[in-house]
């Protein structure tokens, strides 16, 4: 490093044309130099490298030995600098082979629409889904272990980037021969059926629906705690069980079940998207979030 300080990097330039030219004159028209001017520099390079590198000869001047080692790793680093500082090229979803790393708990609401179009678009990258921790978002995207994050907008940590996608409501959903579902249910039907629900954190037993019926003195029933969403769908269509779930998530689960409003007011929340800061500017991860709010049907509302 400290040997670069030293050295002006035009010179390298300078360098590569003398070796390639083996004459001061070809070498100056093409760096578009004076003749003068390129013979100066040629005698800084011999400054710096100790060794004349470039001696008169009978049809030009010759290389040193020294020189002719300098010759393919020069050219190779100059390569490798013109691509550090060239303009990023345009995204090429047709031609790019990436691994995006999603993290989401939607998977149905957000995934299942984006993919179809995702595969033909960008038929040579991979994605992978992750489940989405908002205790470890913020760090696991500032890391790079996953692009893309989808979480509540009260779960979102604030320092991330962050675009709405869509407002999501409650149903409850149970199976369509429900021997208590029959019609919509009372507040007091609600309270005697049997709750299974989602506990991110494994093992509870309570959400704000508990709170709001409390408010009321009342009590709802939940024999079931489960860690996600998708194994909850088969487990109500085989039993009496029913759950208050995110109308969006439902989409062709259905199948046997239905859903009804529920009795209460219960508020719903805004689904987002989460990116990091490092990540914003870089095209493919920006064509990759306009293909989720494109899938969404133009739904999402930039913040």
């Amino acid at each position: 490093m400290n040997n670069l300080k030293r050295v002006d990097l035009n010179l390298l330039v300078t360098l590569e044309a003398l070796l390639s030219e083996r004459n001061v004159t070809r070498a100056a028209a093409r760096l578009n130099l004076s003749q003068p001017s390129v013979s100066i520099q040629l005698a800084k390079l011999r400054e710096i490298y100790h060794d004349p590198l470039l001696l008169p000869g009978p049809r030009g001047m010759l290389p040193t030995a020294r020189a002719l080692g300098l010759l393919t790793p020069l050219r190779q680093t100059l390569a490798d600098l013109g691509r550090l500082v060239a303009p990023e090229r345009p995204f090429d979803p047709l031609l790019a082979e990436m691994t995006w790393q999603l993290a989401a708990a939607a998977e149905y609401a957000i995934l299942l629409p984006m993919l179809p179009k995702l595969r033909q678009a960008a038929p040579q990258s991979r994605l992978a889904i992750r489940e989405a921790s908002p205790k470890h978002m913020s760090r696991d995207l500032a890391d790079g272990v996953i692009d893309l994050g989808f979480l509540s907008r009260e779960e979102a940590p604030a320092e991330l980037r962050h675009r709405q996608l869509f407002r999501e409501q409650y149903l409850l959903v149970g199976r369509r021969d429900h021997p208590l579902l029959q019609s919509p249910p009372s507040l007091e039907q609600f309270c005697q059926l049997e709750f299974v629900m989602v506990s991110q954190d494994g093992g509870g037993f309570r959400t704000l629906i508990d709170t709001l019926l409390e408010a009321q003195g009342l009590a709802r029933r939940v024999v079931m705690s489960l860690p996600h969403f998708l194994f909850i769908p088969a487990l109500l269509a085989r039993s009496d069980m029913v759950a208050m779930l995110p109308s969006r998530m439902l989409g062709e689960l259905l199948g046997d079940l239905r859903t009804w409003p529920a009795p209460l007011e219960i508020p719903g929340y805004d689904m987002v998207m989460v990116w990091h800061e490092r990540s914003h500017r870089d095209p493919a991860h920006s064509w990759l979030r306009e293909q989720v709010v494109d899938a969404l049907e133009g739904s999402a509302t930039p913040l």
